[in-house]
């Protein structure tokens, strides 16, 4: 593989992407609500949260039972803490965590969607297809520049939403008190491999499509796998303290090499001009 030619095509895709305004606007406005409308909620109304806390400690057992089965490394994490800094260590610090795992999934995908089914949309794709570039230079392109954005805004998000949760919580916690320890596998490990696999799988899926909403539509079945995680965390069926979150990134890296793999060799640019023909 040549790589001028890589870095050829994702220049010219990252600035299509740039000039899509239907692309950039849910990949603005989710992390909006997800770092700024959540997390504000809690943290600018501690009265009314903190009566909802009393209300759920003296009829629901829930909460206690997920605090019961936490791994000691983070039910220690709970000591010292008032009865609304816990919730707020517990909602925002723990079970919060997974939902940021849908913004590498939700952005790379939105974006390689775009890729060969935007081709096909904006008839460039024939252009495009007699390029010198091989079809693992392409398909390796296409995969790039789906990647670069998507963890780039997954990680500021993650920026922001420490910012947000260290400023507004300041006054309630008196210290810096976040991230914890398990964020950073969750983010800096797990966070690249969902990406490339869904990427992987979206690009594929896209080079078979005609069109990026058919495309986005067969995609977003990938968001299954971070609600899994979700409800496990929730349910405390899978907590995802640090040894966790290795082992979940571990399966998901494995994962995504194999259909990384699988697309690479199954890409074929021939098809793909047979298929705009018909």
């Amino acid at each position: 593989m040549k790589w001028r030619r890589i870095i050829a095509i994702v220049q010219k895709d990252l600035i299509e992407v740039r000039e899509n305004k239907s692309i950039w606007a849910p990949m603005i406005i989710v992390p909006a609500i997800f770092i700024l409308g959540f997390p504000l909620a809690f943290l600018l109304g501690p009265p009314r949260v903190d009566g909802m806390l009393s209300s759920m400690n003296s009829s629901t057992s829930g909460l206690n039972l997920f605090i019961e089965h936490m791994p000691v490394s983070m039910s220690n994490m709970l000591v010292g803490l008032t009865p609304f800094q816990s919730l707020i260590t517990l909602i925002l610090g723990f079970i919060f965590a997974p939902m940021f795992l849908i913004f590498p999934l939700l952005f790379s995908t939105i974006i390689a969607s775009e890729s060969f089914a935007g081709e096909y949309e904006r008839k460039t794709v024939e252009a495009l297809l007699y390029t010198p570039a091989t079809d693992q230079e392409l398909f390796m392109g296409k995969v790039a520049t789906a990647l670069i954005p998507s963890l780039s805004i997954s990680w500021l998000s993650f920026l922001a939403y420490t910012l947000v949760l260290d400023i507004a919580g300041y006054p309630i916690f008196g210290r810096i008190w976040f991230p914890f320890p398990s964020w950073y596998a969750l983010i800096f490990w797990i966070t690249p491999a969902l990406a490339v696999l869904g990427i992987s799988t979206t690009v594929l899926i896209s080079a078979r499509t005609r069109t990026f909403m058919g495309t986005y539509q067969a995609s977003a079945s990938l968001v299954v796998l971070v609600l899994g995680l979700v409800v496990g965390q929730i349910s405390g069926v899978l907590y995802l303290d640090v040894p966790s979150g290795l082992l979940v990134g571990l399966v998901a890296w494995i994962a995504a090499g194999v259909v990384t793999f699988i697309a690479v060799k199954s890409f074929n640019r021939a098809r793909l001009l047979t298929g705009l023909k018909l």
